[in-house]
Protein backbone atom coordinates (compact mmCIF):
# COMPACT_ATOMS: atom_id res chain seq x y z
CA UNK A 1 0.00 0.00 0.00
CA UNK A 2 1.26 3.48 -0.90
CA UNK A 3 2.43 5.52 2.12
CA UNK A 4 1.06 9.03 2.62
CA UNK A 5 3.05 11.81 4.30
CA UNK A 6 1.14 13.01 7.38
CA UNK A 7 1.65 16.66 8.31
CA UNK A 8 0.57 18.49 11.42
CA UNK A 9 -1.26 21.67 10.52
CA UNK A 10 -0.93 24.08 13.44
CA UNK A 11 -3.33 26.96 14.03
CA UNK A 12 -3.18 29.51 11.23
CA UNK A 13 -5.05 32.30 9.47
CA UNK A 14 -6.01 32.93 5.84
CA UNK A 15 -6.99 36.52 4.99
CA UNK A 16 -8.53 38.41 2.11
CA UNK A 17 -6.73 41.31 0.43
CA UNK A 18 -9.33 43.62 2.03
CA UNK A 19 -8.62 42.35 5.56
CA UNK A 20 -4.87 42.61 5.01
CA UNK A 21 -5.26 46.21 3.80
CA UNK A 22 -7.46 47.12 6.78
CA UNK A 23 -5.13 45.57 9.37
CA UNK A 24 -1.91 46.91 7.78
CA UNK A 25 -2.17 49.22 4.74
CA UNK A 26 -2.95 49.11 1.04
CA UNK A 27 0.69 48.46 0.08
CA UNK A 28 1.28 45.64 2.58
CA UNK A 29 2.36 42.36 1.01
CA UNK A 30 2.74 38.92 2.56
CA UNK A 31 6.34 37.68 2.43
CA UNK A 32 7.23 34.02 2.02
CA UNK A 33 8.88 32.64 5.15
CA UNK A 34 8.59 28.97 4.19
CA UNK A 35 7.03 27.11 1.27
CA UNK A 36 4.45 24.51 2.33
CA UNK A 37 3.90 21.06 0.85
CA UNK A 38 0.94 22.20 -1.22
CA UNK A 39 2.16 24.04 -4.34
CA UNK A 40 1.75 27.82 -4.13
CA UNK A 41 0.99 27.80 -0.38
CA UNK A 42 3.40 29.34 2.12
CA UNK A 43 3.85 30.43 5.72
CA UNK A 44 4.55 34.14 6.13
CA UNK A 45 6.37 36.28 8.68
CA UNK A 46 3.09 38.10 9.37
CA UNK A 47 1.30 37.25 12.59
CA UNK A 48 -2.04 38.24 14.09
CA UNK A 49 -3.68 37.74 17.46
CA UNK A 50 -6.92 35.75 17.66
CA UNK A 51 -9.34 37.27 20.17
CA UNK A 52 -12.10 35.09 21.62
CA UNK A 53 -14.76 35.79 24.26
CA UNK A 54 -12.65 34.10 26.97
CA UNK A 55 -9.02 34.40 25.93
CA UNK A 56 -6.60 35.36 23.19
CA UNK A 57 -4.01 33.41 21.22
CA UNK A 58 -1.11 35.67 20.30
CA UNK A 59 1.16 35.60 17.27
CA UNK A 60 -0.68 33.26 14.91
CA UNK A 61 0.86 32.87 11.44
CA UNK A 62 -0.91 34.04 8.30
CA UNK A 63 -0.61 31.60 5.41
CA UNK A 64 -0.40 32.97 1.90
CA UNK A 65 -1.46 33.83 -0.64
CA UNK A 66 -4.56 35.86 0.18
CA UNK A 67 -7.91 34.12 -0.30
CA UNK A 68 -11.46 35.09 -1.34
CA UNK A 69 -12.66 34.70 2.29
CA UNK A 70 -11.07 35.07 5.72
CA UNK A 71 -10.60 31.74 7.49
CA UNK A 72 -9.10 30.94 10.90
CA UNK A 73 -8.15 27.31 11.58
CA UNK A 74 -7.64 26.14 15.16
CA UNK A 75 -7.76 22.87 17.10
CA UNK A 76 -10.66 21.96 19.38
CA UNK A 77 -8.39 22.70 22.35
CA UNK A 78 -7.70 26.19 20.94
CA UNK A 79 -11.43 26.78 20.40
CA UNK A 80 -12.19 25.90 24.01
CA UNK A 81 -9.40 28.19 25.22
CA UNK A 82 -10.81 31.03 23.10
CA UNK A 83 -14.34 30.34 24.37
CA UNK A 84 -15.91 29.64 20.99
CA UNK A 85 -17.79 26.70 19.53
CA UNK A 86 -15.96 25.97 16.30
CA UNK A 87 -17.49 23.50 13.86
CA UNK A 88 -15.39 20.79 12.22
CA UNK A 89 -15.49 21.72 8.54
CA UNK A 90 -13.58 21.27 5.31
CA UNK A 91 -11.33 24.21 4.50
CA UNK A 92 -13.28 26.72 2.46
CA UNK A 93 -16.69 25.61 3.80
CA UNK A 94 -17.46 28.52 6.10
CA UNK A 95 -21.25 28.14 6.27
CA UNK A 96 -22.10 28.03 9.99
CA UNK A 97 -18.53 28.79 11.07
CA UNK A 98 -17.87 30.80 14.23
CA UNK A 99 -17.34 34.56 14.50
CA UNK A 100 -13.93 35.74 15.75
CA UNK A 101 -11.77 38.87 16.07
CA UNK A 102 -8.28 39.33 14.65
CA UNK A 103 -5.81 41.97 15.86
CA UNK A 104 -2.64 43.32 14.34
CA UNK A 105 -0.24 43.34 17.32
CA UNK A 106 1.87 46.08 15.69
CA UNK A 107 -0.79 48.79 15.44
CA UNK A 108 -3.71 47.44 17.50
CA UNK A 109 -6.19 47.43 14.61
CA UNK A 110 -8.95 44.85 15.08
CA UNK A 111 -11.23 43.26 12.52
CA UNK A 112 -14.37 41.47 13.69
CA UNK A 113 -15.27 38.55 11.44
CA UNK A 114 -18.92 37.50 11.43
CA UNK A 115 -17.78 33.99 10.45
CA UNK A 116 -14.64 32.11 9.52
CA UNK A 117 -13.36 30.19 12.57
CA UNK A 118 -13.26 26.41 12.03
CA UNK A 119 -11.56 23.24 13.13
CA UNK A 120 -10.34 21.80 9.84
CA UNK A 121 -11.63 18.33 9.04
CA UNK A 122 -8.71 15.95 8.61
CA UNK A 123 -8.06 15.38 4.95
CA UNK A 124 -5.70 14.02 2.29
CA UNK A 125 -4.61 16.12 -0.68
CA UNK A 126 -3.84 14.09 -3.80
CA UNK A 127 -3.70 14.18 -7.58
CA UNK A 128 -5.96 12.19 -9.90
CA UNK A 129 -3.07 9.75 -10.45
CA UNK A 130 -2.63 9.30 -6.67
CA UNK A 131 -6.37 8.69 -6.30
CA UNK A 132 -6.31 6.01 -9.00
CA UNK A 133 -3.31 4.29 -7.38
CA UNK A 134 -4.95 4.41 -3.95
CA UNK A 135 -8.38 3.33 -5.23
CA UNK A 136 -10.25 6.37 -3.88
CA UNK A 137 -12.16 9.31 -5.32
CA UNK A 138 -12.71 12.97 -4.50
CA UNK A 139 -14.96 13.48 -1.49
CA UNK A 140 -14.65 9.88 -0.31
CA UNK A 141 -14.33 9.36 3.45
CA UNK A 142 -11.56 6.95 4.45
CA UNK A 143 -9.63 5.79 7.51
CA UNK A 144 -5.86 6.17 7.79
CA UNK A 145 -3.54 4.08 9.97
CA UNK A 146 -0.58 5.91 11.54
CA UNK A 147 2.22 3.63 12.69
CA UNK A 148 3.73 6.03 15.21
CA UNK A 149 5.92 5.00 18.09
CA UNK A 150 3.98 3.96 21.21
CA UNK A 151 0.63 5.42 20.01
CA UNK A 152 -0.45 3.75 16.79
CA UNK A 153 -3.88 5.02 15.76
CA UNK A 154 -6.45 4.72 13.02
CA UNK A 155 -8.03 8.05 12.17
CA UNK A 156 -11.50 7.71 10.66
CA UNK A 157 -13.56 10.37 8.88
CA UNK A 158 -10.69 11.53 6.66
CA UNK A 159 -11.91 13.29 3.53
CA UNK A 160 -10.12 12.71 0.22
CA UNK A 161 -9.50 15.92 -1.77
CA UNK A 162 -8.43 15.34 -5.38
CA UNK A 163 -7.01 18.08 -7.58
CA UNK A 164 -4.10 17.83 -10.00
CA UNK A 165 -2.40 20.88 -8.47
CA UNK A 166 -2.17 19.11 -5.08
CA UNK A 167 0.79 17.21 -3.64
CA UNK A 168 0.11 13.94 -1.80
CA UNK A 169 -0.13 14.74 1.93
CA UNK A 170 -2.55 14.22 4.81
CA UNK A 171 -3.24 17.12 7.17
CA UNK A 172 -4.20 16.69 10.82
CA UNK A 173 -4.39 19.30 13.57
CA UNK A 174 -2.21 19.51 16.69
CA UNK A 175 -4.72 17.67 18.90
CA UNK A 176 -4.75 14.72 16.50
CA UNK A 177 -0.98 14.82 16.09
CA UNK A 178 -0.38 14.79 19.85
CA UNK A 179 -2.87 11.96 20.36
CA UNK A 180 -0.87 9.85 17.88
CA UNK A 181 2.55 10.93 19.24
CA UNK A 182 3.55 12.25 15.82
CA UNK A 183 7.13 13.44 15.70
CA UNK A 184 9.59 13.74 12.87
CA UNK A 185 8.48 12.39 9.51
CA UNK A 186 5.25 10.41 9.82
CA UNK A 187 3.52 8.31 7.18
CA UNK A 188 0.07 6.74 7.07
CA UNK A 189 -1.78 4.27 4.92
CA UNK A 190 -5.41 4.12 3.91
CA UNK A 191 -7.26 1.20 5.49
CA UNK A 192 -10.76 0.19 4.42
Amino acid sequence: MKKILVETSARHIHVTRETLTFLFDENYELEVKKELSQPGQYATNTRLDIIGPKREILGVTILGPTRPEDQVEVSLTDARLLGVVAPIKESGDLEGSAPIKLRNPLNGRVVELSRGLIVAKRHIHMTTKDAEELGVKNGEIVSVKLNTEERKVILADVVVRVKDSFALAMHIDTDESNAANCKGEVFGEIVK
